[in-house]
């Protein structure tokens, strides 16, 4: 077939030359094959004769020209293609007709039928030979590939994979046992249980998914079927945005984490949506993050007369309203987007936003929420998240705000590191709150890990896995609920119109996902096999490092056993313990105290005498802390220098061994 690669690479124009010649000698060879096939001879006809074949070449060509036959490029011949040779004959038939009733020639009536018949084979044929030569030529090249599906989709992904030298169709997979063993577009069907032996045999390297239309629990099934086979997995992207244009069906992409959890999403209810948007002004506080922005990307297509945008990170405030800007664009929205930055920690600040805006519902997502950046910065991460919470709901209350909403975490329930034990403070002064404030409904909506928000874990796994591993993971039993950006916000949006004042909503997470697990099948899905003692030769292996400071091995909702279902399947209500608020204000006051001394000592015992059920699994973790006490030692050892001997040795190393386990444990 290398021979013909000089013919593959010719010019556009010389190919179209070429095929008028051919197609000259075809209408030649089917002209007067058609006599002789009728007559059983070519000889003794008039000179006339030529004339109609001649006039008959011509019309027949321009016929093939004005129908776009020369514009087709062959390696993608379709049934269209055949379609207008077939008209294109028609007219060449005729023609001949024409000419010889018009130059008075007598030719059998069934030579037309015939000529149009050797024609049509010959044109046609000759193309469908070409287009074969060519991927015979090609098919060397490539990965072999299956595709798992051999519905609409399945066939044009074939369709498109056909001419490219980066993937070989070399079988269909499907559950439809009326298909198995059928032929589709020169390719085989074979059935499920199959598919393990059609790798073997073909040497397939990938696997690609074309099922568009699948919920992710089905494709949940079918990835889990496929995980301990030594393939690559892709997918076709999602049906609505093929039909949109946004994506092409050969635009194949890595199976998404969303169809690993096999959560489908629930339809939203409209009615909830809309309660505390439509026609109101809304703020997002934290905008740029990733649920404080899908917030807004959600919330702008719902109407509200103003989206306030609240950020303390410029670059973050630049992006997000660059991106709102987008849609409200091109949908013709005419929302009025307001950007201002500033920090939840200026109560003065908030409330003049409030104030002056007429601020009606508030989403409040501005947090600190990394568990080992706010164990290293205790003071700032409660100064955030703690104060400002606090600050933002009074703000809402001094400038009549109707709803306010505060975005929590699971790891608010019984925490064992600083960020959840800030996240449940900020919880109960909203609780104290609400009993003083009838004005406005306040209510926090708790949920999990988020996929694909900052700092998230799979991204971290996809990168190790592209540089070849290890894939790191803390501990191998450790396990999360997961849940996906747009659905959280979708449900934080409609529980906050369910809030009757000091609610605590608890998002359903669906089943809990263990997280070497998780990366196991990263790591399958990508062709590559797992490194382990059972499989010393796989391709990357799972690193196991350790809990972080303050971090746990399972994640909860609830705090006790209390819970109560809502109008939305996915929404639950917990009734839960809380302060009142005088003790919760002298509460925030010694905080505020020990936090403007930096005294981690009283922070930490405040939050353990606070009804948090905080349980620390490590000492204080605050570099500034730490810093400042080995700095401390360090002093008193040299004050001390004069005293000689295991004394003065032993003070040094327990204090420096004090600093380095993580600090002082209450």
């Amino acid at each position: 077939m290398n021979q013909l690669h000089f013919i593959w690479s010719m010019p556009r124009i010389y190919k179209r030359m070429v095929s008028v010649v051919i197609d000259s000698m075809f209408i030649a060879l089917a002209f007067w094959g058609a006599y002789w096939a009728r007559l059983g001879s070519v000889g003794g006809l008039e000179s006339s004769t030529w004339v109609v074949y001649f006039a008959t070449t011509v019309v027949t060509l321009i016929a093939f020209t004005k129908l776009g036959l020369y514009r087709a490029i062959l390696r993608y011949l379709t049934f269209h293609a055949l379609f207008v040779i077939s008209i294109g004959t028609l007219v060449s038939l005729l023609s001949l007709t024409f000419f010889a009733f018009y130059f008075e020639i007598y030719i059998p009536r069934t030579v037309p039928i015939i000529y149009g018949a050797f024609l049509c084979l010959l044109c046609g044929g000759s193309r469908l030979v070409v287009r074969v030569l060519f991927s015979k030529a090609f098919e060397g090249n490539g990965d072999s590939v299956v595709i798992y599906g051999a519905g609409s989709s399945g066939r044009l992904l074939s369709m498109a994979l056909r001419g490219s030298d980066v993937y070989r169709v070399r079988a269909f997979i499907d559950s439809d046992k009326t298909l198995k063993g059928t032929v589709i577009q020169g390719v085989r069907v074979f059935g499920v249980a199959d598919l393990e032996a059609v790798i073997r045999s073909k040497n397939v390297r990938k696997v690609l998914l074309a099922l568009p239309r699948a919920s992710r629990m089905e494709r949940k099934a079918i990835i889990d079927g496929l995980v301990h086979l030594s393939v690559e997995v892709l997918t076709v992207p999602r049906m609505i945005d093929i039909v949109s244009g946004k994506a092409k069906i050969d635009e194949l992409r890595d199976v998404s984490i969303e169809d690993l959890l096999g959560r489908d999403p629930v339809q939203p209810q409209q009615a909830l949506i809309e309660a505390n948007v439509r026609g109101k002004v809304v703020m997002v506080t934290g905008a740029g993050g990733s649920i404080g922005s899908e917030l807004c990307r959600q919330i702008i297509r719902q109407g509200p007369t103003s989206l306030i945008l609240f950020e303390l990170s410029e670059f973050a405030m630049y992006r997000v309203d660059k991106d709102l800007s987008a849609i409200n664009t091109a949908e013709s929205l005419g929302v009025k987007v307001v950007p201002l930055l500033g920090s939840v920690q200026k109560e003065n600040r908030v409330f003049a936003v409030m104030q002056s805006f007429g601020v009606q519902t508030v989403y409040h997502a501005a947090a600190y929420k990394h568990v080992p950046l706010v164990e290293h910065n205790v003071v700032e991460g409660i100064r955030n998240n703690v104060f400002g919470t606090y600050f933002t709901a009074k703000a809402a209350i001094n400038a009549g705000v109707e709803s306010f909403v505060l975005i929590s975490t699971d790891k608010a329930v019984r925490p064992t590191n600083v960020m959840g034990a800030s996240k449940r403070v900020a919880e109960l002064g909203l609780q104290a709150l609400a009993s003083k404030s009838p004005g406005t409904r306040f209510c926090m909506v708790r949920f999990g890990n988020v996929l694909g928000s900052s700092g998230s874990v799979i991204p971290l796994f996809k990168k190790q896995i592209a540089e070849g591993g290890p894939v790191t993971v803390t501990h191998p039993d450790i396990i999360r609920y997961f849940m996906t950006i747009p659905e959280a916000a979708q449900l934080v949006i409609q529980a906050g119109a369910l809030g009757k004042g000091g609610d605590v909503f608890v998002l359903d997470m669906g089943e809990p996902v263990k997280i070497s697990d998780l990366a196991k099948d990263l790591i399958q899905l990508s062709g590559l096999e797992v490194q382990s003692e059972d499989n010393p030769a796989g391709d990357i292996a799972l690193k196991f490092t350790g809990l972080r400071p303050g971090e746990k091995l399972y994640e909860e909702l609830l705090i006790g056993d209390s819970v109560e279902v809502t109008a939305h399947e996915r929404i639950m209500t917990a009734n839960e313990s809380f302060m009142a608020y005088e003790k919760y204000v002298d509460l925030i006051d010694q905080l505020d105290h020990a936090c403007h001394n930096f005294d981690h000592v009283k922070i930490r015992q405040l939050l353990l005498d606070s009804p948090t059920g905080f349980e620390p699994t490590s000492g204080i973790g605050d570099l500034v802390w730490q810093a400042r006490s080995e700095r401390q030692s360090m002093m008193d050892d040299n004050k001390g220098g004069g005293e000689s001997g295991v004394l003065g040795s032993d003070s040094k190393e327990h204090k420096l061994q004090l600093v380095t386990s993580g600090g002082i444990k209450p």
